[in-house]
């Protein structure tokens, strides 16, 4: 048997969840310098979560870290609630000075440069908000063949989709996605997914997964429920997407979904019929009938921490 030689520590935190076994968890490793990129993706493997997340020095001086953010299969230029729990956890390693009641900074991912926003209370953080790019949107799904495969794909019957007279879009906030809305929250528990048809359609269409929705919701804090298939990046389905959250809460925004203002607070529940309950936070700011920013954010709690050795 080979004698290790190598350690590095690890951190895992439930985001999007005020406590434990909720949300969607993600593994950290906060000093990941002198890791190889193959290194990288063998690590995320074996941690087998939708995210692991490695810290590494930034290359540009405005950065506090740079994130580089793996799925078990390959390197994601961006993600949502990997950056959120990054941050929590880095704030609990007393990684860098917190001030109440807000800590600014700005991050580093492979595609650029982004604030996250630390809500501070009594020096614990208690909240990470992050920005994220500019919203984009894409075509609208409107082919009978593509209607078909979509609703195929989720074992839906075709009725659920297109009697919610809301456009099935692609949009992308850093990552896209194709936002499909769906008519009741009984037919969107009833979803079962099949892989091949979900790859397929994302395929064709460009996209990293499907973003299911409902006005409908289970609690009475939330303004949609929502459920996300990703399985072109490995995630059959993600208990809470901070990305793609941000992508929805621009669409709904855009087609009126919502009660509309300057800055548009929308609460989204996901998770739920994977035994994983999340509370995700999407601020869209507007400015004569254009979103000028998306920010998305929610709590994180630890649950575990250990070392990888090899």
């Amino acid at each position: 048997m080979t004698t290790p030689t190598r350690r590095f520590q690890f951190y895992k935190a439930d985001v999007f969840a005020g406590e434990a076994f909720g949300g969607n968890p993600v593994a950290v490793i906060p000093d990941a310098q002198g890791l190889a990129d193959r290194e990288f993706q063998q690590i995320a493997r074996e941690m087998n979560l939708s995210e692991t997340v490695f810290v590494v020095p930034p290359t540009d001086p405005a950065a506090i870290v740079k994130l580089r953010i793996f799925t078990p299969t390959q390197e994601i230029p961006f993600a949502g609630h990997p950056v959120i729990g990054t941050f929590f956890v880095l704030s609990l390693l007393n990684r860098f000075p917190l001030q109440e009641p807000v800590t600014r900074f700005i991050f580093e991912c492979n595609i650029g440069l982004f604030p996250v926003e630390l809500g501070v209370f009594n020096g614990s953080v208690e909240q990470v908000i992050m920005s994220q790019p500019e919203p984009q949107f894409f075509e609208t799904v409107d082919n009978l063949q593509d209607l078909y495969e979509i609703s195929r794909a989720l074992g839906l019957n075709k009725t659920n989709i297109v009697d919610t007279h809301l456009p099935i879009e692609i949009v992308s906030t850093g990552l896209p996605v194709v936002i499909v809305p769906v008519r009741t929250l009984t037919a969107v528990k009833s979803i079962q997914v099949d892989l091949t048809g979900t790859m397929e359609v994302c395929d064709r269409l460009g996209v990293n997964g499907m973003m299911v929705f409902t006005p409908i919701t289970v609690e009475d804090w939330a303004h949609v429920h929502t459920r996300m298939f990703a399985a072109p990046i490995g995630i059959i389905e993600d208990p809470a997407t901070g990305s793609a959250s941000g992508a929805l809460g621009a669409y709904l925004v855009k087609n009126g979904v919502v009660d509309v203002g300057p800055t548009t607070e929308i609460m989204m529940e996901q998770g739920y019929e994977i035994d994983r309950p999340s509370r995700i936070l999407v601020q869209v700011f507007s400015d004569d009938d254009k979103i000028q920013e998306i920010k998305v954010g929610g709590q994180a709690v630890m649950v575990a921490e250990g070392k990888l050795l090899f």
